[in-house]
């Protein structure tokens, strides 16, 4: 994942949500200021942010314009 400040791996559970091609060129919104965590076998350096309804369907978090990578949250 592009962060606008660097490169980063992101592990999370949305493969029976979005396929890869979905999110190439997708911009989301990801907290990057916390530790990396071990997941399974990978490191995961980030974490996407996603609603989940009742259903458990996840929809990832983004801004409603195109905007620089790597902008804060507020």
């Amino acid at each position: 994942m592009d962060t606008g400040l660097d490169t980063r791996t992101v592990v999370s559970g949305i493969a029976e949500h979005y396929k890869p091609e979905e999110l190439i060129g997708k911009q989301i919104i990801a907290v990057v200021n916390f530790p990396k965590k071990q997941i399974a076998d990978f490191m995961s350096e980030c974490l996407v942010l996603g609603a989940v309804d009742n259903q458990g369907v996840v929809t990832l978090l983004e801004p409603n314009l195109t905007c620089e990578n790597g902008l804060r949250i507020a």
